[in-house]
């Protein structure tokens, strides 16, 4: 391995191996990649054995493995078995290797000065033989076609999708996947303001973005930096995946996808059709006539952020399982082809146990949930819609709704709306809490420019004290059946929508109707009994 990313490919394919005592396997790293550090770090998150470069290169294995054609891989020794690290050989690496070549395709990594290093080079879809043909006949004669591992792992977890759902926190949003592949051309590189423009644009009841970075893009800057320089969009809400088994994930996950000329995308359209946007085209990078050219020449072409929603509308259905049938073949086999393929080479029989694409993992970004927003409210009749954006990432709302104890203090006291949940904590010594009543009349005291307080109960109804109003009123949002699945609202939202009729100065109706995207919540709004203005929260 030289990197993270052709670590990760070399752990896709070794479930072929496992459960088998014949086979040891051990892991090395060859030297020459600007990308060698995370890879270590990679090995060691694994838990896997590693063995210094001088070491591997004196010893003669029985199969050596390797997801890259860089580096003196002719000086290690054993049958040697050439995987992809990627998906369609889409991407020309400029300066470096033969010009306009396809990185995993480039004859001067292929070839050594006695022929192709490689026992077999293992591909894909037939297509990307014949390219290999063209590009390097004496290598060519090497492939095969056995289907792509990293695929399966996909094809197979498509199940889970409400899982990984779940653990992104997506609920019945929208969840919009955004994929930058490394290099001058990447999204992150060409665009590195849209994560956050998207977040100033795409509602937070409706929407949901996470954002997918290739591992050498991640190696280039590392983690730390990255999230400094993305911060306006985490904090907007935005999720950061991780880049193994995370992505994949991630992928299953979204129902929509922002991409560049990365590889990742043509893994998305191969699970499901949903719509791809590009956001960029590769410029020189883009092989011209490969699977992801052809995706990016079907898909709509993403201009200012604002207009995202119309350029996902114009997706047409079949573009992107188009493009992705031209980079994978003998789906549902490929772990099955790779197993004779290995276990030729190594003179051995067969496992009796049928060997299955491993499950992906949920997933678990750390997330930064939005606690206070610009809110704008459309009121006609009993109808208002609601569009709450994370605050500051774009222009004034009607008002600034904030949630106390989460928020900090400049937005707590710039609020019009001051909402607080139930704190989650075990009782002390001498336990105190809130009640409704005592916290909403304690907040519009100490926050004079604040027009309206609410506790948001556990049961989900919230307690509403309005300035200069006496009394108190509930809030209540009914859920939506939608196809056998309960939707419910935020409370925060149902809140806002009241605000359309404090802000007038008017008595909320008994009972609206809170617009949010295209769902339809019916609020009920009543005086608050007894009960609920003395429950602690």
């Amino acid at each position: 391995m030289r990197s993270a990313v052709a670590l990760y490919r070399l752990l896709d394919v070794l479930p072929v191996l496992a459960g088998d005592d014949r086979i040891s396997t051990r892991f090395t790293l060859v030297p020459g990649s600007d990308f060698s550090a995370d890879a270590l770090t990679a090995v060691d998150t694994a838990g896997a054995r590693i063995i210094p470069w001088d070491e591997a290169r004196s010893r003669t294995f029985d199969l050596v493995l390797v997801a890259s054609p860089k580096g003196d891989l002719r000086l290690l020794h054993g049958h040697r078995v050439l995987l992809p690290h990627g998906a369609g050989f889409s991407k020309t690496i400029r300066g470096e290797g033969s010009p306009d070549s396809a990185s995993g395709l480039d004859p001067k990594y292929l070839l050594s000065g006695e022929g192709s290093w490689a026992t077999v080079h293992a591909l894909a879809h037939p297509h990307q033989v014949d390219r290999l043909r063209a590009a390097s006949p004496h290598h060519g004669e090497k492939a095969q076609v056995v289907g792509d591992p990293t695929l399966e792992r996909l094809l197979a977890s498509r199940s889970l999708r409400d899982r990984y759902r779940a653990a992104l926190g997506t609920g019945a949003r929208r969840l919009v996947a955004i994929t930058s592949t490394w290099g001058p051309r990447s999204l992150l590189r060409q665009r590195p303001d849209l994560p956050a423009e998207l977040a100033a644009v795409l509602p937070h009841d409706t929407h949901q973005l996470a954002l997918v970075v290739h591992p050498n893009e991640r190696a280039r800057v590392g983690t730390f930096e990255l999230r400094e320089h993305l911060a306006p969009a985490l904090d907007a809400g935005m999720a950061l995946v991780g880049a193994h088994e995370e992505w994949a994930a991630t992928l299953i996950a979204a129902d929509a996808l922002i991409t560049d000329h990365g590889s990742a995308a043509l893994y998305y359209a191969a699970v499901a059709d949903r719509p791809v946007i590009a956001a960029c085209d590769g410029g020189d990078e883009l092989i011209a006539g490969s699977p992801m050219a052809r995706l990016l020449g079907t898909v709509p072409r993403l201009g200012p952020a604002g207009d995202v929603l119309d350029s996902l509308t114009a997706y047409r259905p079949g573009s992107g399982p188009a493009a992705a049938r031209a980079a994978f073949a003998e789906q549902g086999h490929a772990l099955d082809r790779m197993r004779q393929l290995l276990y030729g080479l190594l003179g051995l029989p067969l496992p009796t146990v049928p060997v299955e694409p491993r499950t992906l993992p949920a997933v678990s970004p750390t997330t930064r949930t939005p606690v206070a927003f610009d809110v704008f409210l459309d009121r006609a009749g009993d109808r208002v819609r609601v569009d709450r954006f994370p605050a500051h990432t774009g222009l004034p709302g009607n008002h600034l709704a904030v949630e106390y104890g989460a928020a900090g203090e400049r937005n707590v006291q710039s609020a019009g709306l001051l909402y607080r949940r139930p704190l989650i904590t075990g009782p002390g010594p001498l336990d105190a809490a809130w009640t409704a009543g005592g916290w909403s009349a304690h907040a519009l005291d100490r926050y004079p420019g604040c027009r309206a307080a609410a506790a948001v109960l556990a049961s989900g109804t919230s307690v509403l004290r309005v300035r200069g109003d006496d009394r108190l009123l509930a809030v209540r949002t009914e859920p939506r059946i939608e196809g056998g699945r309960v939707v419910r609202a935020d409370p925060a939202a149902a809140l806002s929508a009241v605000h359309a009729w404090v802000l007038k100065r008017e008595e909320p109706p008994p009972a609206f109707h809170c617009l949010l995207g295209h769902r339809d919540f019916r609020v009920v709004v009543s005086p608050a009994t007894a009960a609920e203005e003395a429950q602690t929260f």
